[in-house]
C-alpha cells in the first residue's frame, strides 16, 4: 500500500502508511482526534445541511455551494486513509454507505456533479471559471485511489475510473478548469491503473493554462492561473490554494513524462515565492478579497490570510518536490508548515478549525469556528492528518530519510527503527535500530536551516539495538523580516527549534496592551519571555508627530510568549507575532 504520492520516478520514494505509523507525542495527539472526532464532525454537518442528500435525491433542490461535493469526496478520502492505516479507526461502514451513495448519483457517461446537468439544474460545465466542476471530479478521483491503495472502499475505483474516461472524453481538445486540482488526481490515478490517458489529459490540462483562454473576470486571470503559461512563470501569483494545486499537479506530471524543464520551472517559482511571498509560519496568501498571494514582500501581519488549504496544498508541493529532487530543503517548509499552521488551524476538540491564519489579531478573536458555509479548510486537513506519516520519511536504494521528527516505528530502505523524541518541544532525538541487513544502509536524518552544522547523516552496517541521537539546538532565537518587507520592518520575532512564538493579550497585565509593546532585542529571548518596554504618545490629538514617542514609566515589561499554535485556545483574546523594537 502507498500513500497519497506515489511516483513511479524521482531521488526518493515515499513509504506508505502500512509502513511508518506514530507511536505517541505531538502528532500521533491529533491524529486520533482526527480519526475519532474530526471525521464524525464533518459527516455530521453534511448530512445536517444536506450535503449528503444532494447524492441521494437527484429531485431535491441542491444544498450547499457549487463545490460542497467535493467535501464529501474529501471526508471519504480522510476515512479510506485513516482506515487503512496502523491502528486507525475502523470507517468501513460510513464508507461503504457513502459508496453507495456516490454511485448511485453518477450519470450513465461517468460525469457527477449533484448541482449540474439534472432537470432545473444550470447544464455541465457551464461555468468556466467558478463552476467546479473538474475541482470536485478531481477530488473524487483522489478518494477512489486512496480507496484502491488501502482497501477500505470496494466500488469506489470504479466510479473514479468511470469520471476520469468521461474528463478524458470530453477534454481531449479544449477546455480545463478554473479551480485547478484534477491534475493531480489524474496523474495518482494513472499510477494506480497505469492507463496513460490519463497523464496525458492531465499534462493537457497544465500545458493549456496560462493563455488567458477563460472568460475574463474581475479578479483576473491570474486569479484562476491563466495569465502566464506555468513554464514561464516567475513567482506564484493568483489565488493561493489554486496556485500550490496547479504547481502540485504539475510537478506530478513533469516527473511521470519525465519533463525535467516543467521540474524545474515549478521549483524556480516555488523558491522565489518562498523567498518573498510567504510569512514566518509558512503561510501563502496575503489579500482576504481574492485569496491570493501579494505582490513581492506584501506580507502585512494583520492582513495575512494564510488559508489553511494553501497551507495543506504547501505541503503537497513541498513533498513532491523533495521526492523528485533529493532535496531535503524541502522538509524544511514542510516542518515550518505543520507546526504553525495546520496546528494551529485545528481546536483541541477536533471540532472547530480556523480557515485563515493572522499573525496580528487587533480585537479579541471569538476563537475557532466548529463550522463555517465554506468548510474546506477542516475537511482538507482531515485527509492530511490521516495520512500524514506518509510525509515523514522516504527510502531509497541505499536507505531511509527521516524529514520530520515524531516518535514513530519506520519500516523503510531495508531498516526497521523506532523513533523517541519529544519535538517540536524538544531537540532530541533518538533513532534505535530493531532490524537491519549485514550490508551498510544509510539512515539520513533532516537538519533543519536553523540548526546548521549538525550531523544528520550516518552510513555504515547497522547494529539491531545501536542508536543514532540528534541534538538540535532548541534556543530561542530572534527573527528579523527582510527590510523589503515594509509592513514588518522596525519588528522581530522570536522563534523557538520550528515554533513560531507570538504574544497573546490575555498573559499581559489588564492595563497593558499588546499594540503598546516594544521589545529589546539586544537582550536574548529566554524561553516563553522576552524584555521589553510600553510607549504612549505624546499627544493623545493627533497620531503623527514631528519627534518620537516616548516610554510610559522606567520599569520593563516582560512579555510573555507561547508557542503560536497554542493562541486562541484560553478564551478571546489579541496576538501577535512581530514585536515593534526599541531601535
Amino acid at each position: 500500500m502507498t500513500g497519497p504520492v506515489a511516483p513511479s520516478r524521482g531521488a526518493l520514494r515515499p513509504v506508505g502508511p502500512h509502513r511508518v505509523w506514530f507511536t505517541g507525542g505531538f502528532w500521533r495527539h491529533r491524529q486520533v482526534i482526527n480519526g475519532t472526532t474530526t471525521m464524525e464532525h464533518c459527516r455530521t454537518w453534511q448530512d445536517r445541511l444536506g450535503w449528503t442528500t444532494n447524492f441521494r435525491d437527484p429531485s431535491a433542490l441542491t444544498r450547499g455551494r457549487e463545490f460542497s461535493d467535493s467535501e464529501v469526496y474529501k471526508l471519504v478520502e480522510a476515512l479510506c486513509w485513516e482506515t487503512g492505516r496502523p491502528g486507525g479507526e475502523d470507517h468501513r461502514a460510513d464508507l461503504a454507505e457513502l459508496t453507495a451513495l456516490i454511485g448511485g448519483a453518477q450519470a450513465a457517461d461517468g460525469y457527477l456533479h449533484t448541482a449540474y446537468g439534472r432537470p432545473g439544474q444550470p447544464e455541465r460545465y457551464g461555468d468556466q471559471n467558478f463552476g467546479h466542476d473538474l475541482y470536485c471530479a478531481g477530488h473524487l478521483i483522489q478518494a477512489s485511489v486512496a480507496a484502491a491503495r488501502t482497501g477500505a472502499a470496494p466500488g469506489l475505483l470504479d466510479i473514479g475510473v468511470r469520471a476520469a474516461d468521461h474528463i478524458c472524453a470530453t477534454f481531449a481538445d479544449e477546455g480545463f478548469c478554473g479551480h485547478p486540482e484534477v491534475e493531480t488526481a489524474l496523474v495518482e490515478l494513472y499510477r494506480v491503473t497505469g492507463e496513460r490517458r490519463y497523464l496525458d489529459q492531465a499534462a493537457a490540462f497544465v500545458s493549456r493554462r496560462g493563455h488567458r483562454t477563460l472568460p475574463e473576470h474581475e479578479f483576473g486571470w491570474e486569479y484562476f492561473q491563466d495569465a502566464v503559461p506555468l513554464r514561464s512563470g516567475r513567482v506564484f501569483g493568483g489565488h493561493a490554494v489554486r496556485a500550490l494545486y496547479l504547481a502540485a499537479g504539475a510537478v506530478d506530471v513533469a516527473v511521470e513524462t519525465g519533463d525535467d524543464e516543467l521540474l524545474e520551472a515549478v521549483a524556480r517559482q516555488f523558491d522565489r515565492t518562498l523567498a518573498r511571498r510567504t510569512h514566518l509560519t509558512g503561510g501563502m496568501g496575503s489579500h482576504h478579497r481574492d485569496e491570493s498571494f501579494g505582490e513581492d514582500f506584501v506580507l502585512p501581519p494583520d492582513r495575512a490570510y494564510s488559508e489553511t488549504c494553501a497551507a495543506v496544498a504547501t505541503v503537497m508541493l513541498a513533498h513532491r518536490l523533495l521526492l523528485a529532487t533529493g532535496d531535503l530543503r524541502y522538509g524544511d517548509i514542510v516542518d515550518r508548515v505543520l507546526h504553525n499552521v495546520i496546528a494551529t488551524s485545528l481546536g483541541d476538540d477536533g471540532r472547530s478549525f480556523f480557515y485563515d491564519q493572522t499573525l496580528h489579531q487587533r480585537v479579541p478573536t471569538p476563537g475557532r469556528a466548529s463550522w463555517l458555509p465554506v468548510s474546506c479548510c477542516l475537511h482538507n486537513m482531515a485527509r492530511l492528518l490521516a495520512s500524514l506519516g506518509t510525509y515523514f520519511v522516504s527510502e531509497d536504494s541505499g536507505g531511509v530519510q527521516l524529514h520530520q521528527f515524531a516518535p514513530m516505528r519506520v519500516e523503510a530502505g531495508g531498516l526497521v527503527l523506532d523513533v523517541d523524541t519529544g519535538y517540536p518541544d524538544s531537540g532530541t532525538v533518538t533513532v534505535t535500530v530493531v532490524d537491519a541487513p549485514d550490508t551498510p544502509r544509510t539512515i539520513t536524518l533532516r537538519v533543519p536551516a536553523w540548526a546548521a552544522g549538525a550531523d544528520g547523516v550516518h552510513r555504515r552496517v547497522f547494529r539491531k539495538g545501536e542508536r543514532i541521537r540528534l541534538d538540535l539546538p532548541m534556543r530561542p532565537r530572534w527573527t528579523f523580516p527582510d527590510p523589503r518587507a515594509d509592513a514588518l520592518r522596525g519588528c522581530a520575532a522570536v522563534e523557538v527549534g520550528p515554533l513560531v512564538m507570538c504574544a497573546e493579550s490575555i498573559d499581559l497585565e489588564d492595563d497593558v496592551r499588546l499594540d503598546e509593546i516594544q521589545v529589546d532585542t539586544s537582550v536574548a529571548p529566554e524561553i516563553g519571555a522576552v524584555k521589553g518596554r510600553r510607549t504612549k504618545p505624546i499627544d493623545e490629538s493627533w497620531p503623527y508627530q514631528s519627534h518620537r514617542t516616548t516610554t510610559e514609566g522606567p520599569d520593563p515589561v516582560v512579555v510573555s510568549l507561547l508557542p503560536y499554535h497554542r493562541w486562541a485556545r484560553r478564551g478571546p483574546s489579541t496576538m501577535r507575532i512581530w514585536l515593534p523594537t526599541t531601535t
